[in-house]
């Protein structure tokens, strides 16, 4: 059995779930949630308050679905309650972020700025011109912003240079050995 699967999720104080068939609400502070589930997962309140997921039988589809709907449904949680956040950073001579009104200006290299309007629901900040910070309450659409900023100038293997995760390892090449052997 599923080991994330079988954990209960717990509810912290003012987090409200309704859940409407395979169709789950989830409100908190900082917002509400809304998604919809695989119809043959069982999600139900236990006595103590928690949410768990239920799955009808061992075949192979359910087993996949048992912990990804329970991680689903833990981010779902921990959105409204505390948000999430993705770090980029920009390294290159003369590559910048700014912010412009709602929008994120990005000076990397190309003839022209690049503009990003982030989608309803995701803010961005730009705490220094080098680095750009991704706010949500829903994960999948942190991350996705994240990876279309990073896609504007993906860090190159040579110099390093680029738009990166803050975390990321850039794994690095060695440059040309240098016209041996050419006559």
């Amino acid at each position: 059995m599923s080991r994330i699967g079988r954990k209960p999720i717990a509810l912290p104080q003012g987090v409200e779930v309704q859940i409407d068939g395979n169709t789950v609400r989830v409100k908190g502070p900082k917002g509400q949630l809304e998604r919809e589930f695989h119809r043959d997962m069982r999600i139900r309140l236990d006595e103590e308050g928690r949410l768990v997921v239920e799955r009808p039988s061992d075949e192979k589809l359910h087993r996949s679905l048992h912990g990804l709907t329970r991680t689903l449904l833990a981010n779902m949680v921990e959105g409204v309650t505390k948000g999430f956040a993705k770090n980029l950073e920009l390294v290159g001579v003369g590559y910048r972020a700014t912010k412009q009104g709602n929008k994120l200006v990005l000076s990397v290299g190309y003839s022209h700025p690049v503009e990003i309007v982030p989608p309803p629901g995701l803010e961005i900040e730009v705490p220094a011109p080098n680095k750009i910070v991704v706010k949500g309450m829903d994960k999948e659409k942190v991350g996705a912003l994240a990876a279309v900023i990073r896609s504007v100038r993906e860090p190159e293997p040579y110099k390093g240079k680029g738009i990166k995760y803050e975390n990321e390892q850039i794994r690095r090449k060695a440059g040309k050995a240098g016209g041996k052997g050419k006559k």
